[in-house]
Parts: C-alpha cells; sequence; structure tokens
C-alpha cells in the first residue's frame, strides 16, 4: 500500500538523521546498519538536505563522516551523542529504494 510504502520512507529517513547525528557514519556505514543500499543513502541524504538539514561530509583519521553542521558546532567537546540504534525495517515491498 502506498501509505505503508510512505511510513517506511519516512522512518528510514528518521534513522538515517539519528545515526547522522552521532557524527560517527559514512555512506557505507549508515547503509549496513540500516540496511539498504549506498544509494538509497545518498537519496536519504539529499531528501534530508532538501528538508533543510545542514548535512556535511568531514575527513577524520578514519574516513569521512557526516555531521549535522548546526549541531556539530554546539556538541563539540560535550560529548552529546545519542546512542540509540535505529530500527531494522521491514521490506513490504522487496526492495530497497
Amino acid at each position: 500500500m502506498p501509505f505503508e510504502r510512505s511510513l517506511e520512507i519516512e522512518r528510514r529517513l528518521e534513522d538515517v538523521l539519528r545515526l547522522i547525528r552521532t557524527g560517527r557514519y559514512s555512506t557505507p556505514m549508515l547503509a549496513e546498519e540500516i540496511g539498504v543500499s549506498i544509494p538509497t543513502i545518498s537519496r536519504c541524504v539529499t531528501a534530508l538536505r532538501a528538508r533543510g538539514h545542514d548535512i556535511r561530509s568531514e575527513r577524520h583519521e578514519d574516513g569521512w563522516r557526516y555531521v549535522l553542521a548546526s549541531e556539530q558546532d554546539s556538541d563539540k567537546g560535550m560529548g552529546n551523542t545519542p546512542s540509540d540504534k535505529p530500527r531494522k525495517l521491514s521490506r513490504l515491498s522487496g526492495h530497497d529504494d
């Protein structure tokens, strides 16, 4: 059903945003954690940016990571990172995009 599909996508976007807020995830890491493809994560990040989230990529010692620019400035050195894991979403349609 279209409503269920829309709900699945919204939940995925929430999960991606929650993980990006931690500042610990790259595109491949997000894809693995959420259980979708790398192109799907790229589409999620694009959708979140279109909704006004200032998502940036930062180079760290061990590679690139997504960060939220607005939270990056306020959380530096404060240890404010959510520890909750995203829900594993069931595949209603049999594919992940």
